[in-house]
């Protein structure tokens, strides 16, 4: 099993110094890179302190600047917020300016809130469709010239420049539902999936539906498939309590977010009472420390074998859930000297 981090400069609140954060970020990245994590994932999230990411691109060339080997990908450039030459060129500059380390990941977005200013009028649940169109323009345009009508952008020959360094960047889509499953087998891409806070039972559903593209496009190759999860290790098994108190705080803002709820003042997203959801069960604490990657090195190697065995190809250790600085650089340490060497 190979390792991937996911890690975004976050705020939950004003109390932290802008300047400490992306330092603390750029310091988790380099532990990664010194470690053997083979790629590092840079979300696109606008007007919230919890992701605070404009431009993916702009994070993962900053962070090729101060890394070694450890590969950058988006995770994800949100297709409906982009004309696709300006895609294609600021992704190859990214893969040029940082040796030809680029992973693309693209996906639809995940916020209608983000929708609502990004790209008004447009469903979270029909952006797909603008992912499916750009993904075959952004490939053309590093290709060379190119001309597109498609239903929603129209741009008369063009072509990226730069091109990437790469002859054949790695492409992967974000993927939960069954369409995208088979649009990724279809198309030769790679897959990152994100259960949440469900059991297993979650992993296996998206395996099923990996499965299920496979078999309706047989002779393809079988895409690389990672899975991401909350990830906080403790030396001890009673200290779960902070990272399980931590990351239901930030979860209350995630389900503002995700539900469009409203209260986000100057970027920071209210909290909600969990109790209150229709779905409070995603978020009992006994259920988050038996579901999610927090636990000692011991447990979480046993865990991750679980994802081994069902053929998951690589972890994303998701690292922002509004845990402190040091617990986090702590959690990082014991994942990268106790739990890497146990799948080497």
């Amino acid at each position: 099993m190979k390792f991937h981090l996911a890690i975004n400069m976050e705020r939950i609140d004003d109390s932290l110094d802008m300047k400490d954060v992306a330092r603390h970020t750029l310091e988790m990245v380099q532990m990664a890179d010194r470690s053997g994590f083979e790629i590092v994932w840079a979300a696109e999230h606008h007007a919230m302190e919890m992701t605070i990411a404009p431009n993916p691109f702009q994070l993962l060339t900053w962070w090729g600047d101060h890394t070694d080997r450890i590969r950058l990908g988006t995770a994800v450039a949100v297709a409906p917020y982009w004309n696709p030459i300006r895609l294609a060129g600021e992704a190859a500059m990214t893969d040029l300016l940082t040796g030809g380390r680029l992973e693309f990941g693209i996906g639809s977005g995940a916020y209608q809130r983000e929708f609502d200013r990004m790209h008004p009028g447009l469903k979270q649940s029909d952006a797909w469709r603008y992912m499916h169109e750009m993904m075959p323009a952004v490939k053309a345009l590093w290709a060379g010239d190119y001309e597109h009508n498609g239903e929603f952008w129209q741009f008369p020959k063009s072509t990226s420049v730069p091109k990437p360094l790469q002859k054949d960047v790695p492409v992967w889509v974000a993927a939960r539902a069954p369409i995208t499953f088979d649009y990724a087998v279809e198309h030769g891409y790679n897959i990152m999936s994100w259960p949440l806070t469900r059991p297993m039972s979650e992993v296996d559903l998206y395996l099923e539906r990996l499965a299920e593209a496979q078999a309706n496009h047989p002779g393809k190759k079988r895409p690389q498939i990672a899975m991401m999860r909350h990830t906080a290790l403790v030396e001890r098994a009673d200290q779960i309590d902070v990272p399980i108190a931590a990351a239901r705080r930030q979860l209350s803002q995630f389900e503002n977010l995700f539900k469009n709820l409203g209260d986000v003042n100057n970027g920071f997203a209210k909290q909600i009472p969990l109790e209150d959801l229709e779905n409070r069960a995603e978020y009992d604490p006994k259920m988050l420390a038996e579901n999610l990657m927090f636990g000692t090195p011991d447990q979480i190697i046993d865990r991750l074998k679980g994802y081994e065995e069902r053929g998951v190809d690589s972890f994303i250790y998701y690292a922002s859930l509004g845990l402190g600085h040091a617990e986090q650089k702590r959690s990082m340490e014991l994942f990268c000297n106790e739990v890497i060497p146990a799948f080497a």
